[in-house]
């Protein structure tokens, strides 16, 4: 028959081996200390049931009051590493455990009584599993299937410990029933927590995958979405109900004489450049729409509108902002300014292929312009700005800095240097 210290003694077996794995899987990810944490709470908690075993050699203060409050101990640990798990802030409540076993030992109608501790035991744990479900919810509202059965998990944990406190309350076993019991209990614990375990695992590896994913669609230099990120946000965009805004437009934009840019001032400032402007415009779009680099110094916005006149004024007003803010390269200035080609269609006639050529139409007549402008495309009127224009050649030598310094104080954009 299964005793307590039977019960004990497998369960400090699965804790060590549970926090060897997880002491194993932060030395491969130092990045993630919630490993270290979880691995230290399962530590604790076999070293705090490895005293409560030891009950018959130990002095009562080291196996009852001592082993049981380090083995709660643990499961603060737990909590704290699902706040960590999630960069959130940490709370004084993750020690309630321990605190109400210490409390409730310290009474004397409970420190001489098996029964009464294993109530105050059995409460103690059914907070802390409470406070373990609380914890794996996200702050953000992010959903996660695993995050949601592990919470089940955890609150099963809650109602087993506090069933198992009624339990003993109401039918007050004697002792040698009661430390049966107690094994078995201890048993049924470690399974569940094993559940809890199997499920962080799936929470992990979802966690995992879904940054790679971000990886995936993100441009590595300027932090937006590179052009799968952009296809993929596109084709959510062009897939919605067709409700309001019943429009898609595509606002491309191009960078001015940025090869002139690298090759006077080099590629690191050129970086900076693009940093900068993809600062800039995705503080602009909106957060029902998508911005990302389409690759070089090209970059796309796609926006749900209604009527043309956002598209305009969105563009003219990331142009403007952008031409504000000359950057310095030492003591020289960089003369940086982008063009910008809006196309607009219907959401239920829109194209990835239509909208993006529409928009390269309307930037390429924004060039022949003169460059530093915004083109809404119209077939007739793009066309005839390309024509009427002068070819713009890309060899052209960039303005002295003198001359921009009196171009910039005329357009008003040397407000910060």
């Amino acid at each position: 028959m299964l005793n307590m210290t039977t019960g004990l003694t497998i369960w400090c077996s699965e804790a060590i081996t549970l926090a060897t794995v997880l002491l194993l899987a932060w030395r491969h990810d130092r990045k993630s200390p919630f490993y270290l944490i979880w691995a230290l709470g399962f530590t604790v908690s076999a070293v705090g049931f490895a005293l409560v075993a030891a009950r018959s050699v130990l002095p009562d203060i080291w196996s009852i009051q001592i082993g049981n409050a380090v083995a709660l101990l643990g499961e603060s640990a737990w909590i704290i590493g699902f706040r960590l798990m999630d960069k959130r802030k940490l709370e004084w409540s993750a020690f309630l455990p321990p605190a109400i076993w210490l409390i409730g030992v310290s009474l004397p109608w409970v420190t001489g009584n098996f029964v009464h501790r294993v109530i105050v035991y059995d409460l103690a744990g059914a907070v802390g599993a409470t406070l373990l479900a609380f914890a794996v919810q996200p702050g953000d509202g992010r959903r996660e299937p695993a995050r949601g059965q592990l919470g089940i998990v955890f609150m099963a944990l809650a109602c087993f410990c506090f069933g198992s406190a009624l339990w003993m309350g109401f039918m007050a076993p004697p002792l040698e029933q009661a430390m049966i019991y107690r094994g078995y209990m201890a048993l049924g614990y470690a399974l569940i927590v094993i559940v809890a375990i199997v499920l962080n695992g799936k929470l992990l590896m979802e966690r995992s995958e879904r940054r790679w994913r971000a990886i995936s669609i993100t441009d590595t230099l300027t932090g937006v979405l590179n052009r799968r990120g952009l296809q993929e946000s596109y084709e959510i965009l062009a897939s919605e109900a067709p409700q309001r805004p019943q429009k898609l437009a595509a606002l491309l934009f191009d960078l001015d004489h940025f090869k002139k840019i690298n090759d006077r001032h080099g590629h690191q400032v050129g970086d900076t450049v693009l940093v900068e402007f993809a600062r800039i415009a995705r503080q602009f779009v909106p957060r029902s729409g998508a911005f990302g680099r389409m690759g070089g110094e090209e970059f796309v916005a796609f926006v749900p509108i209604d009527e043309q006149s956002q598209a305009e004024a969105l563009a003219e007003t990331i142009r403007a902002d952008f031409c504000r803010v000359p950057l310095l390269a030492g003591r020289s200035l960089v003369p940086a300014t982008v063009s910008i080609g809006v196309a607009i269609m219907p959401r239920d006639t829109v194209s990835w292929d239509r909208l993006i050529s529409f928009a390269d139409r309307a930037l390429y007549a924004a060039k022949r312009a003169g460059r530093n402008c915004t083109i809404v495309f119209n077939e007739m009127e793009t066309t005839r700005a390309v024509d009427a224009a002068p070819a713009a050649d890309e060899g052209d030598l960039v303005p002295t800095l003198e001359d921009q310094i009196h171009a910039l104080r005329r357009m008003g954009t040397l407000a910060r240097m």
